[in-house]
């Protein structure tokens, strides 16, 4: 249907309800010429009389009451369905899709995920986790959260999650046995574990930085692997030394179960950020996220609250 066909309804349905002209014109907060006007060219549009007109009053036609029947009850769902959308855009509801790393995933939004869903029980939340970028927009995501180093700069992005350092650890069963590393150099005498990025197929150097000195390894050893929670449970069962973000391995430090190696050599990461199109409105629902992970990063907790069983 032409999109003119739905000018006037609007003005024929308070015509027909006030049964007159002025009265609706009145109730439309326009003049009764321009109510006129506006049914006289729906009339012409359609091919129908739609009022019977006298100097005294209006009364819909027999063709005019079916008319009505039919477009009254498509108004009504269109005016409501406005109403109900115009809500959410001021009010956190319905269905957000966020897409990110698994390493965002545990350092970001599994530690508060309980508490967020509790304070926006109307948010219904879909999480795709992949290591690989894609395009959000094209993908249907409301957002993203990459490192900051990854996201494309037509983005907005906003730092999210604790500060990041690369972090060397073992388990207290490998040091026992091999001995612990006291500078970069040493590493290159232990069976360190690999990891194989999933976005360049690379092998993952380690870097060490102190002062004026500055070591880039490329790590060796047996095992090479490609999935953060596996590379984490294989340095448990004490097969080796990795090199780890932090964010969610310190409850595993603090219990023993860890041993951080070269702590004064650690370099800072660039920080994980939520992203999404650059758009005038932020929909209420990543609104709320946004504000959540953004207070959360302020508090600054010193230990993430990961329920890892590993």
């Amino acid at each position: 249907m032409p999109q003119d066909h739905l000018d006037g309804l609007l003005t024929f349905i308070a015509v027909a309800e006030e049964k007159g002209f002025s009265a609706a014109a009145v109730k439309l907060g326009v003049s009764p010429s321009a109510v006129s006007q506006s049914i006289r060219h729906l009339e012409q549009r359609l091919g129908l009389v739609l009022f019977n007109r006298t100097t005294r009053s209006v009364s819909l036609t027999e063709i005019g009451e079916r008319y009505l029947a039919r477009v009254q009850p498509a108004l009504e769902l269109l005016t409501s369905a406005s109403r109900e959308l115009g809500r959410e855009a001021d009010h956190p509801s319905g269905l957000l899709r966020i897409n990110l790393s698994r390493a965002a995933h545990l350092i970001v939004l599994q530690p508060v995920l309980r508490r967020f869903m509790a304070a926006y029980p109307e948010i219904n939340l879909e999480i795709r986790v992949e290591d690989l970028l894609v395009d959000i927009v094209s993908q249907g995501f409301d957002a993203g959260i990459r490192f900051g180093d990854a996201v494309e700069r037509d983005m907005v992005a906003i730092a999210v999650g604790p500060p990041l350092q690369a972090q060397t650890i073992a388990s207290p069963a490998y040091l026992a046995q091999h001995g612990m590393p006291t500078h970069p150099q040493q590493l290159l005498a232990h069976d360190c574990i690999g990891f194989r990025l999933t976005t360049s197929g690379q092998i993952e150097r380690w870097i060490y930085s102190r002062s004026d000195e500055r070591y880039d390894l490329s790590p060796r050893g047996r095992l090479i692997l490609n999935d953060s929670e596996i590379l984490l449970r294989a340095v448990l069962d004490g097969l080796g030394i990795a090199y780890m973000i932090n964010g969610y391995i310190e409850p595993l430090i603090q219990r023993g179960q860890l041993v951080r190696l070269l702590a004064d050599w650690s370099p800072p990461c660039p920080a994980l950020h939520l992203y999404y199109p650059d758009r005038h409105r932020v929909p209420a629902k990543l609104r709320a996220l946004i504000d959540f992970l953004r207070s959360e990063r302020e508090a600054k907790p010193e230990v993430a609250e990961v329920p890892l069983v590993l």
